[in-house]
């Protein structure tokens, strides 16, 4: 597994480092309707569910390239009363979007595992 992706056009080759990758993820995850916050993959095996700040957006994503073609891992923390399947699809366009658009990167899968309901009081 490559700690980068590679793109490839007329002038060259751009290496981008997986953390900017997940950079980019985090901030697109966090901006969403719903979303309380980003949680690592192990937070539930773990027992421990604290929200990630914004410099550890790496810790709560996955990224996967085998054979050219990129995949995503979200882990994320969801407000309590809102539509889990709507968000998770929120999440899976914004982050298509931003991924295509600033860093010139198509993405096979998004997955979103939603590892916690959190009451937010207002």
């Amino acid at each position: 597994m490559k700690m980068s992706v590679t793109i490839n056009n007329s002038n060259g080759n751009v290496e981008i480092a997986t953390e900017v990758i997940s950079t980019v993820v985090g901030a697109s995850t966090t901006e969403i309707f719903g979303v309380v916050g980003m949680t690592s993959k192990s937070a539930v095996k773990d027992n421990f569910r604290s929200i990630l700040r914004q410099e550890n957006y790496s810790k709560g994503v996955v990224v996967t390239n085998s054979d050219n073609e990129i995949s995503i891992d979200v882990y994320v923390v969801i407000s309590f009363g809102v539509k889990i399947s709507e968000v998770a699809k929120n999440i899976q366009e914004r982050v298509r979007f931003n991924l295509e658009n600033q860093l010139g990167i198509s993405v096979v899968k998004i997955n979103v595992y939603v590892q916690n309901v959190k009451v937010v009081e207002d």
